[in-house]
């Protein structure tokens, strides 16, 4: 930690203080650097176009980037022409109906899949195997619940949002069950549906390890331990981005009055912190630094600012790059 909080005392050009309390952890994870890095990459090795299936992660200043790289983003495979030019997979992962319309269309594909989700469709597959019908905690429509759900034949998997959708479960009389959830959902929020599930199925089997991301639980620990200090918190993120929006609502739940997710500088409502002393600064796992600073230079030009570090965890997770780049840098 660094400084002391500001004076109550105005700066000379009239700035009113504000004190800033910054979360670390906080944006990139290993996850999605390594998706990056992977369509920067297939642009070096390749050239321009490379197709990536959905946005890489959910964040438009980093897809724009690599927009103007040259990597051109689509809906669904379709989209794709024929021909050699790379075809990404984001980080979220995909229904393996995907990759296999892509081998029938001799794509050449590179998947991009985050390796921790890439564990929860793992996990799911065994559980099927053994003959276990799987409940998935995740939200509906989300491309990661998409992709999980993808992994396994129709029916196999039994989507729930909450503690009530539990309840309203009606799973085979004869079903044996297992769980697995989404790696970017609120961890009190889930700890309380695995609960309902096993308090209703005590034989239910749970994965080996909890499978909400190591990057997912830093950042709201770092934003717990912030909240009740605050008055405000800005979390640096995409509307569209399941991570960041569980930090707005993890900050709430905390104790802190107002919650701002916040796109870039440009989209940040000085007047809603209008009388706020002491301001937390977080930003989402897909979310980079240039934002968090973007955001911190706006502030500055409204307040006279002091910055207070709060790390609670420290990460040095790597994921390396996809195989078939590894492959052709070692070639």
């Amino acid at each position: 930690m660094s400084s002391d909080p500001a004076s109550s005392a105005p700066a000379s050009d009239g700035r009113p203080p504000l004190h800033v309390l910054l979360c670390a952890p906080r944006g990139f994870c290993a996850g999605v650097v390594r998706a990056i890095d992977a369509v920067e990459r297939a642009l070096a090795l390749y050239g321009a176009p490379v197709y990536v299936r959905h946005e890489i992660v959910h964040n438009k200043f980093v897809v724009d980037g690599l927009r103007a790289k040259g990597a051109i983003f689509v809906e669904e495979l379709d989209d794709v022409p024929d021909g050699d030019a790379p075809v990404i997979f984001s980080a979220h992962g995909v229904p393996k109906a995907v990759p296999e319309a892509a081998r029938q269309r001799n794509l050449f594909t590179i998947d991009a899949t985050c390796p921790l989700v890439t564990k929860v469709h793992r996990e799911a597959e065994v559980h099927w195997r053994r003959g276990r019908l799987v409940v998935l905690i995740g939200h509906a429509g989300h491309p990661e619940v998409v992709g999980t759900m993808g992994q396994l034949p129709a029916g196999a998997v039994l989507l729930v949002e909450s503690v009530a959708d539990v309840a309203r479960l009606a799973p085979p009389p004869d079903a044996t069950l297992a769980w697995a959830s989404q790696t970017t959902l609120s961890v009190d929020d889930t700890r309380e549906i695995v609960a309902a599930l096993e308090a209703r199925f005590p034989a239910i089997v749970g994965p080996h390890k909890d499978d909400i991301c190591y990057a997912t639980t830093n950042r709201q620990e770092a934003v717990k331990a912030v909240a009740p200090r605050v008055e405000a918190m800005i979390v640096v993120g995409a509307p569209n981005s399941s991570n960041s929006q569980r930090l707005r609502e993890v900050a709430e739940q905390a104790g802190c009055r107002t919650s701002l997710l916040v796109q870039r500088a440009q989209d940040l409502d000085v007047a809603k912190l209008a009388g706020v002393t002491r301001l937390a600064v977080t930003a989402g796992a897909s979310a980079p630094e240039t934002l968090v600073e973007e955001i911190l230079d706006a502030l500055r030009a409204r307040f006279d600012v002091t910055i207070e570090t709060v790390t609670t965890a420290v990460e040095n997770v790597y994921f390396p790059l996809p195989r078939e780049l590894r492959a052709r840098e070692q070639a």
